[in-house]
C-alpha cells in the first residue's frame, strides 16, 4: 500500500572549468581582503606607537630649547603665497 521512495542521490552536474576558476577565484580574494586588513591593523598600531614615542622625545627636546617661544595659532590659516609676476 506504500509506495517505494526513490532514495537514489540526485544527479549533480560535474563543475565546469569557469565555475571552478570562479569558486578559487572568490576563495583567493577573500583571503587577499582578509591579509590587507590585519595588514592595516596589526602594524599601523605598532608604528603609530613608535611615532607618539618619538614625537614626544622631539617635543621635550624642543620645548626645553624654547622656553619662551610663540605657540601657533591652530586656528591661523597659513598666509597665501604672492602670485609670481609673468
Amino acid at each position: 500500500m506504500t509506495p517505494e521512495l526513490d532514495l537514489t542521490p540526485p544527479e549533480v552536474p560535474e563543475p565546469t572549468f569557469l565555475e571552478n576558476v570562479l569558486r578559487y577565484g572568490l576563495f583567493l580574494g577573500a583571503i587577499f581582503q582578509l591579509v590587507c586588513i590585519l595588514a592595516v591593523i596589526i602594524p599601523s598600531s605598532k608604528v603609530h606607537n613608535q611615532e607618539e614615542a618619538e614625537h614626544s622625545d622631539t617635543q621635550g627636546t624642543e620645548q626645553s630649547k624654547k622656553v619662551k617661544g610663540s605657540v601657533p595659532q591652530p586656528r591661523q590659516k597659513p598666509k597665501k603665497e604672492s602670485k609670481k609676476k609673468r
